[in-house]
């Protein structure tokens, strides 16, 4: 019999390695279907919403390269819309295949008709259509090697009669490569950045996600020059650990040790970092940005000097033409104020709050206690990025993934499902607003039909809390950010998962360690502080004035209690800034 081009397509992915494809089945994607299921080497996994099919494949990329996941005609492949702009602003390597109507339907207007290839223009690194059973293997192929090569999104628009189609032989490679270069800047400039640094005596070091592979060699160069170490989120997991030299993160979500040491330094190496909140970065000093991806340069902030190059590759060529720099004065005073800030973070540990106002950074703190060295966590983009940020540490091991690009709500769930799928060996904690778990709630039910033991804590503040705080330092009392919630623990004891309820703050570490030797997937819905603020790591008087302000208009409108109890809520972050 001869093979289809469904069949043709399924064995291409399972060559490039990929071994799950995140989907709802249905009309255009059911040959697809049937040659996975035939296929042993590859798992069709049925999730409830196309988003979080997306999401999970965004996840599953970035833990293990490559991913793949599918939309039905028309509504089917919009849904993975905005998963795949989370994946596609991650840099991980996702294939998309968007099954379409039939190619006799195409352009006349027909059921479920879209137009794929603008549809997917702006999220995508490669977006074509395959037509016909000859041009889908070669379109399979440079879609896969795109994705693999280029970090993000490929679309492989499919229409439905296609795959019934008898297979043409490939005239093209039918492999994968996956390619890498040494790639570092030129001599004369690596020279001209020697002798600059060599020049300045406070040095500070700024990384991001593109000195992951870099640690050690981040860590030579900061005790080389004596320099304290920032980073971004996305930097955290892989620059923080076993660094003598850390002063933790700047950004909306980090620490003022951090922004102090890159606003005392002299000069600012921003490695491998598209950081994109530019008033964290300080404008007043020499800044020198290197990254892969040389279009990125200078987009952020003024340059003394952009290079092009592998932070790894640089750093261990750059390291021979510097001097050593024997003032500590500098990185020690940097690592005192870091200490100060940890300390300050501690405070709400110590007090946990009260019933049903328990504080979210002794849930983060307990979670970090409480984890597997290599676990993997999830993170829900607002207040649940701030906890997870500041309480959940780097050891090396552990990994952590977020929306921290896109910033899309309902991320941590269907992440967590990608990669409790990808790391089946690895402990799964999501960190859950429960606006974000609201949005995606149906995909419950694919954790507990593919028995996933995900640890899903519910940050339940009954709020949209990251964007109440937003409109109040505008000076705006809040709006419409109140959640009518479920009971989230008896939503998941309906689907089938283990549901456990935390009210009081003195059950916070029993209930926790409950969920965490349960032998499953569990939801743990935890009746968090309302009220709770996360400060930046720089106050600025505008913002003061701004809550002031809002906590005014709140009392005009006689909203007394709501103004009171977030007072007595953070007392602490009060005390820091008046």
């Amino acid at each position: 019999m001869a093979k289809k081009v469904a069949e043709q397509l399924v064995e291409m992915l399972v060559q490039a390695g990929i071994t799950h494809i995140y989907a709802v089945t249905g009309d255009s994607l059911n040959e697809l279907n049937d040659a996975v299921r035939r296929n042993p080497k590859i798992k069709w996994i049925h999730v409830r919403h196309e988003e979080a099919g997306a999401f999970a494949a965004s996840a599953e990329a970035q833990l293990t390269g490559l991913a793949c996941c599918a939309g039905s005609s028309g509504p089917g492949h919009v849904h993975l819309i905005n998963g795949l702009y989370d994946a596609h602003r991650s840099g991980a390597s996702v294939l998309a295949i968007a099954s379409t109507c039939a190619t006799t339907e195409l352009g006349t207007g027909y059921f479920q008709e879209t137009n794929v290839i603008k549809l997917f223009d702006d999220c995508s690194c490669y977006n074509q259509i395959a037509s016909t059973p000859a041009q889908l293997p070669r379109m399979a192929q440079a879609a896969l090697q795109h994705a693999i090569q280029k970090k993000g999104v490929a679309i492989l628009g499919l229409p439905g009669d296609v795959t019934a189609m008898h297979a043409v032989e490939n005239v093209s490679s039918d492999k994968n490569y996956f390619s890498k270069a040494d790639i570092r800047p030129a001599d004369h400039d690596l020279q001209a950045l020697a002798d600059l640094i060599n020049k300045y005596k406070k040095i500070c070091i700024f990384c991001g996600i593109g000195a992951a592979n870099a640690h050690d060699e981040v860590v030579e160069l900061a005790g080389l020059l004596n320099a304290p170490v920032g980073y971004s989120f996305r930097g955290k997991m892989d620059i923080q650990p076993n660094n003598p030299y850390e002063v933790g993160m700047t950004g909306l979500l980090g620490l003022p040790s951090a922004y102090h040491s890159m606003h005392e330094s002299d000069l600012v190496l921003l490695l491998g970092t598209d950081f994109p909140y530019v008033p964290f970065i300080p404008q007043d000093k020499i800044l020198v940005q290197v990254d892969i991806s040389p279009e990125r340069l200078g987009r952020r902030a003024k340059l003394t000097m952009g290079l092009f190059g592998d932070i790894k590759i640089t750093i261990k060529a750059l390291i021979p033409l510097l001097n050593i720099k024997e003032d500590k004065s500098f990185l020690n005073a940097q690592l005192q104020i870091y200490k100060k800030v940890k300390e300050q973070l501690n405070i709400y540990v110590l007090d946990k709050g009260k019933k049903d106002a328990i504080h979210p950074e002794a849930v983060a703190f307990e979670l970090n206690k409480l984890a597997s060295d290599d676990a993997i966590f999830t993170v829900d983009t607002g207040m649940c990025c701030v906890w997870g940020a500041r309480y959940i540490q780097a050891n090396g091991k552990r990994r952590l993934l977020g929306s921290f690009v896109h910033g899309s709500m309902a991320g941590a769930m269907p992440h967590a499902i990608g990669a409790a799928l990808a790391c089946p060996d690895k402990q799964v904690v999501a960190l859950c607003g429960d606006g974000g778990i609201s949005m995606l709630l149906g995909d419950l039910a694919t954790i507990k039909q593919y028995n996933l033991p995900i640890k899903i804590v519910v940050f339940n503040n009954r709020s949209l809390g990251m964007v109440k705080l937003e409109m109040e330092v505008a000076g705006l009392p809040d709006s419409e950010t109140d959640m009518l919630n479920p009971d989230f623990a008896l939503v998941a004891e309906a689907i089938g998962i283990k549901g456990i309820t935390i009210s009081e703050p003195n059950d916070v570490e029993s209930s926790l360690k409950e969920a965490f030797l349960y032998n499953g997937p569990v939801l743990i819905n935890v009746m968090t502080d309302p009220n709770a603020l996360a400060m930046p790591p720089k106050v600025e008087l505008k913002m003061m004035e701004g809550m002031a302000l809002s906590m005014t208009k709140l009392m005009l409108g006689g909203r007394f209690e709501e103004v009171l109890d977030t007072v007595k809520s953070n007392y602490k972050h009060l005390e820091e800034i008046l």
